[in-house]
């Protein structure tokens, strides 16, 4: 028992210092990825807010960001609306080939993203949607749509479809049945959903350094670039600012999910 607890302990170090070796890094007086002596002596002077300031004083920055939040709430909003209404389609027991769809829909997460990557890049460049908002949007869209289809499935498991025919037989539009009838049952599966599809699009670069153009520069393209011309702190302190929002999202998700038990189980 003992043994599990220290592997558990030790398993969890070794994910979690790396994560944590940068917030004290990130108010780096001086412009170095190192631990200084004044910062291990813990001099006040050693340490700085510079670095963060530097993120809304600097015009690539601040691009990066709006592009960021643009492109991941546009994305979130259409892999929500694919993923929900696939995995409704898919929820179905008369649907035919459901296990072939599943996998094809689910294949951006099974695939290296490298391989994805140039496909979208050569069938982008002919349809003129390479280094487009529009071109990569929707490629973030994909790659959101499958963390939507699992979630909604998951949410969908056990759902009464005999609900759903009751309601289209006494005379209520689909429309109707769809927003009072089944998505107060899987609303935790899809908020949740969306929660993904948007940390996925936010933290996403492989896809960006493809397909994006100087207009589109997303935060991690701009610390990639930042990494090979220019390396300062600043690039710490917007990835400590990216751990805190992804520490949001996290705990977002996790009070969805049990709030989706308890309301299942009759507690709400």
């Amino acid at each position: 028992m003992h043994g599990l607890r220290l592997t558990a302990w030790a398993v969890l170090a070794f994910l979690m210092v790396p994560i944590l070796v940068i917030i004290p890094l990130s108010f780096n007086a001086e412009p170095y990825f190192t631990f200084t002596e004044g910062m291990l002596s813990l001099d006040a002077d050693a340490y700085s807010l510079e670095w963060y300031a530097e993120i809304f004083n600097n015009e690539k920055w601040l691009l990066a960001i709006k592009n960021s939040f643009f492109i991941g709430l546009c994305a979130t909003i259409i892999a929500t609306a694919l993923g929900t209404f696939a995995a409704i389609g898919l929820s179905n027991p008369v649907m035919p080939f459901q296990r072939v769809i599943m996998a094809m829909l689910l294949s951006p997460m099974i695939v290296p993203l490298i391989i994805t990557a140039a496909g979208m890049y050569f069938f982008y460049t002919q349809l003129g949607l390479s280094g487009t908002y529009l071109g990569v949007i929707l490629a973030h869209a994909a790659l959101g749509t499958p963390f939507v289809i699992i979630t909604v499935n998951a949410a969908l498991s056990g759902f009464d479809h005999s609900l759903m025919r009751a309601s289209l037989g006494l005379g209520a539009p689909p429309i109707y049945t769809f927003f009072n009838v089944i998505m107060p049952l899987i609303r935790p599966g899809v908020i949740s959903g969306a929660l993904f599809a948007f940390v996925t699009s936010f933290d996403e670069v492989v896809v960006i350094l493809f397909l994006a153009g100087p207009e589109q520069r997303t935060i991690p393209r701009q610390m990639f670039s930042g990494l090979r011309e220019q390396i300062n702190p600043t690039i710490l302190a917007v990835a400590v600012l990216l751990v805190v929002i992804s520490g949001l999202m996290l705990l977002t998700i996790e009070y969805i999910r049990a709030r989706g038990e308890r309301i299942r189980s009759g507690e709400i």
